[in-house]
């Protein structure tokens, strides 16, 4: 069994890693501004936070980071629709229903990723408590061995 190290990554600051870069995605900037932001807050190297992301969280967020992607495009595509509609003085119901439609979806993708998150950390919480039974059998199992020898 391993040894936990002293400066191990918590849950919360994988949380904070993921949430943070994903909202940079979001609004377009870089992922090295990202991590600069969370090593600020954690105390750790804008190296060591991209470590982790590349390393151990990006493939946990893959979905994620496709909606964030999408979202960005869309924000992109909204501000250069606002400078269209900006020689109009009236948006017509079209584009109202679009806006919204698009809002609707912005919206439920948060929501994706929450889920996703939570359904994350249940995983973890479930493997370590498979590891824990686990562990627990091959104890029953070494005892019992004893018992018929």
């Amino acid at each position: 069994m391993q040894g936990n190290r002293q400066d191990a990554w918590t849950s919360d600051e994988d949380i904070l890693l993921a949430e943070t870069v994903l909202r940079y995605i979001r609004e377009g900037k870089t992922q090295l501004e990202a991590f600069k932001e969370v090593g600020e807050k954690l105390s750790r190297t804008s190296a060591a936070c991209g470590f982790r992301w590349n390393a151990t969280l990006r493939k946990q967020y893959e979905e994620a980071i496709q909606i964030a992607k999408q979202n960005r495009k869309k924000i992109s595509y909204q501000s250069h629709q606002k400078l269209d509609a900006s020689h109009s003085d009236q948006p017509n119901i079209h584009e109202v229903i679009q806006t919204l439609e698009r809002l609707q979806k912005y919206y439920q993708a948060i929501d994706h990723q929450e889920e996703l998150r939570k359904l994350v950390e249940e995983n973890k919480q479930l493997k370590q408590m498979l590891y824990q039974y686990q562990v627990l059998i091959e104890s029953i199992q070494q005892a019992m061995e004893k018992l018929e020898h």
